[in-house]
């Protein structure tokens, strides 16, 4: 039975996924590359920014120079900074009750390929600012999704930051993620996963164990159930 629920954040808890996708292509176009919205979702989402871009530059240039994949996510930084002072990310609906229901009862983390500014700010007044024990984002963990990395550095975190006994293991741990890239990360991990369908259909997250289509009237205590019976 799980013990702990591990949110990605862009695209599951805060509904900012296409202000961070146009920042980010157009961080790129000033570097000379371009990505298309069709791309980017049939390819590349979910993914780090730092290891897309280098993607981009590998495939334009047969290599990838570390100082232009930093330069491309701080200018993609600045642009989504400059974006959410002017429009604030909300919250999915029914994130907080989620969350609210789950936080005496699990162990919450988020674990994201995203700043961790960023998620601060997006967080910062809502009813979920102080519920969740650990987030890992983009500076914490080198290794961007699809690599398991961030996963396993989470799980880690939380048994270092708050130990039980025993001790938390993957298969204590579920995840919540909108992107193919993040299912594969979570499994990669050893965890179990849960598809949420704000970014892709339905039919496009197969690979999780079971797909939410949102989390407004969802019981974290029945979805644990479920994947319980899932084996």
């Amino acid at each position: 039975m799980s013990r702990a629920l591990i949110f990605d954040f862009n695209g599951v808890i805060a509904d900012d996924e296409r202000p961070h996708v146009e920042c980010f292509k157009k961080a790129l176009s000033e570097f000379g590359l371009s990505l298309s919205t069709e791309e980017y979702y049939g390819d590349y989402s979910g993914m780090d920014e730092r290891m897309c871009a280098a993607l981009l530059l590998s495939a334009r240039d047969g290599t990838s120079d570390p100082r232009i994949v930093n330069e491309i996510t701080r200018r993609k930084m600045e642009l989504f900074r400059a974006h959410t002072a002017r429009h604030r990310p909300a919250l999915f609906p029914g994130v907080a009750e989620f969350v609210k229901s789950a936080v005496h009862r699990f162990r919450l983390a988020i674990a994201s390929g995203g700043r961790r500014r960023q998620i601060d700010e997006a967080l910062a007044g809502t009813l979920i600012e102080h519920d969740f024990d650990m987030i890992v984002a983009a500076e914490d963990c080198l290794i961007g999704k699809p690599d398991p990395a961030i996963y396993r550095m989470t799980l880690t975190r939380l048994n270092a930051r708050r130990p039980v006994r025993p001790a938390l293991l993957p298969s204590d741990c579920l995840v919540f993620e909108d992107s193919v890239a993040g299912i594969r990360a979570a499994r990669g991990a050893g965890m179990k996963v849960i598809g949420v369908a704000t970014t892709y259909p339905a039919e496009k997250l197969r690979e999780a164990d079971a797909v939410l289509p949102t989390f407004v009237g969802t019981d974290p205590d029945g979805v644990v159930r479920l994947i319980a019976t899932m084996g």
